[in-house]
């Protein structure tokens, strides 16, 4: 039906005549001239109609947004002081010899030129994707997902499918279940990561595994979340940490080279320890240079109990944020930040700006300052790197408040004050803690099949608080775009940690028995990451949710206004499934 796509022809073509199909992106009469801009994926080609053809003009002039057309015409150059340099075929035009009408199209429920709401926009996703910009991501996805393939299999790497309908384990959300019709009253698990059975494909001796794969989490959403998701997995057998990351770190700077010309250079790494302290995230945006200063010690003999309280505690912290410049925040603009750290349990935000660090303490503005001695305050403007302008900002709590608190208000800071420096900042973050323990229960930090550093079983159990696990993050502009770890490959260390997490020996058969199984058999040591494709398109197009680089995406309730999924069950069909259904009734 057509020669070519709209956006690919130019001056080359001029002299021929092609057809073409797509949809009328725009229509305008300009003295009786009818001027069409005609679009498909690959973007627009201006068409002319002359009022001669009297057939072909008057059909033209009968045309509205979106009607989806064919059309045939001889490729000219524009005239002198018409060509539009901001289009591909801005050199050329076309004149209009026929023009076939294949379908109509009603008034549109979009207002391509406002801003129409996300569930406007789910509910005729069909509509919304023929925006340029949303083919164009979903175009730049699909090189992204080209290059990725192309990148792995030269490396050796195998796509191997693994199953969908699958056995439900923990691995930290809720999983999606599907009953089964054949076996009455037990139910399939949707996959959170194929992360079991990528293990035992390295332990078939696939050496080198690969899957650009869907993921199911029923948990709660936001703009970097959805119940089904993409990773590309990787996993490998006679790596160790360092040989996975390399892979990794070399796949992402080959993509950003080849889709963005970017070079990424050379990853840098920090401790999980460090991140924590400097940053207050185990995923900080190395864009924004502000950092976290601890102070506790300065402050242990000060009159001011909110700031010696938690500088005496073991469990306690106390920090500072320098803002360059920061001075110039009115008190206002103070109190709002400090209403923002309440969000993450902070009871305030101390602040002291330093108007003059040559006046010594009476350079200094700040309500604490009577609390403080001239030594203290003196030892506080060295530490943090203080300079004249310069505003302090302090939390004083409990390490987990102070640290979340400042590590936001780090972020806020940085994206209010425009300071961040740089377009890419990617870092390996290393040596997590094993677990995390919370209501006298250790809970694994990654998930249950992560290898500790340099232990041995009866070593961990002796110390499980003090353990670090052998995973990695790769973080990219204070955004997780994987992550991974050496896995456990012997069974008496997969054992202790399912006992230490509290998994006892029997719900360990009943949820793992194929697993402890397989690591009899001689399992090889084995490695991966997994990148979340998804927030990796989302970062590298500029756009601001995932939803936005996918077809058909849920909204933040987990349906689908397009299909309007989910829906009810038909009757039969639950009792052939042996499922009854209850609903609460809503009481006034």
């Amino acid at each position: 039906m057509r020669t070519d796509y709209c956006g690919n022809i130019n001056s080359s073509y001029i002299g021929q005549t092609v057809t073409l199909c797509g949809w009328v992106n725009r229509s305008r009469d300009l003295g009786g001239v009818i001027f069409l801009d005609l679009r498909d994926r690959e973007g627009v080609v201006q068409v002319v109609f002359d009022p001669d053809l009297v057939e072909v003009f008057n059909t033209a002039n009968s045309l509205r947004n979106e009607f989806c057309v064919q059309l045939s015409g001889e490729v000219r150059a524009r005239p002198s002081g018409q060509v539009n340099k901001d289009m591909s075929t801005g050199e050329i035009e076309m004149l209009g010899k026929s023009l076939t009408i294949l379908n109509k199209a009603a008034p549109l429920p979009l207002d391509w030129n406002q801003e129409n709401s996300e569930e406007q926009r789910l509910k005729y996703r069909y509509l919304d994707l023929r925006r340029p910009l949303m083919s164009d991501r979903l175009k730049f996805r699909a090189k992204v997902t080209s290059t990725v393939r192309s990148y792995l299999e030269n490396d050796g790497f195998l796509d191997i499918e693994t199953p969908i309908l699958t056995k439900a384990t923990p691995e930290g959300a809720r999983d999606y279940l599907v009953p089964s019709r054949t076996h009455k009253g037990q139910f399939f698990a949707l996959p959170q990561s194929p992360q079991l059975f990528k293990q035992l494909l390295m332990m078939s001796g696939m050496d080198k595994y690969y899957q650009i794969v869907k993921c199911f989490r029923d948990e709660d959403l936001r703009a970097d979340r959805q119940p089904e998701f993409t990773q590309i997995d990787i996993e490998t057998t006679f790596l160790d940490a360092g040989g996975v990351m390399a892979i990794t770190e070399g796949l992402i700077r080959n993509l950003f080279q080849k889709m963005l010309s970017v070079d990424l250079g050379d990853f840098p790494s920090m401790t999980y320890a460090d991140a924590m302290r400097r940053y207050g995230s185990d995923k900080p945006d190395l864009r924004n240079p502000l950092e976290l200063t601890d102070i506790a010690d300065l402050l242990k003999d000060v009159e001011f109990k909110v700031f010696s309280g938690p500088a005496n505690d073991a469990k306690g912290r106390v920090a500072v944020i320098r803002v360059p410049g920061g001075a110039k925040l009115s008190r206002k603009q103070i109190d709002d930040y400090g209403k923002f750290v309440g969000i993450y349990g902070a009871k305030g935000l101390a602040w002291m700006k330093v108007n003059d660090i040559d006046a010594g303490m009476e350079g200094l503005q700040s309500p604490i300052l009577k609390f403080l001695t001239e030594d203290v305050a003196k030892g506080i403007l060295e530490r943090s790197g203080a300079q004249s302008g310069d505003i302090l900002l302090f939390g004083a709590d409990n390490n987990t408040v102070v640290t979340e608190a400042l590590g936001a208000l780090r972020l806020k800071l940085g994206e209010d004050l425009d300071l961040l420096e740089g377009k890419w900042k990617p870092l390996w973050v290393v040596d997590f803690p094993m677990f995390e323990e919370f209501d006298g229960q250790f809970h694994a930090l990654h998930h249950p099949f992560t290898a500790p550093r340099d232990m041995t079983p009866d070593e961990l159990a002796a110390n499980p608080a003090g353990a670090l696990s052998n995973a990695y993050d790769m973080v990219l502009n204070g955004c997780e775009l994987g992550g991974g770890s050496v896995r456990i490959h012997q069974q008496d260390m997969q054992a202790k940690v399912f006992s230490l997490l509290g998994i006892s020996d029997e719900e360990a058969e009943v949820k793992f028995g194929f697993l402890l199984e397989a690591l009899k058999f001689g399992a090889p040591p084995h490695a991966g990451l997994a990148f979340g494709l998804d927030r990796l398109v989302m970062l590298m197009t500029g756009a601001t949710s995932i939803r936005d680089v996918m077809a058909f995406p849920k909204t933040n309730t987990a349906a689908c206004p397009l299909t309007n999924a989910p829906g009810e069950a038909n009757p039969e069909q639950l009792k052939e499934l042996s499922i009854q259904t209850v609903i609460e009734k809503k009481t006034d």
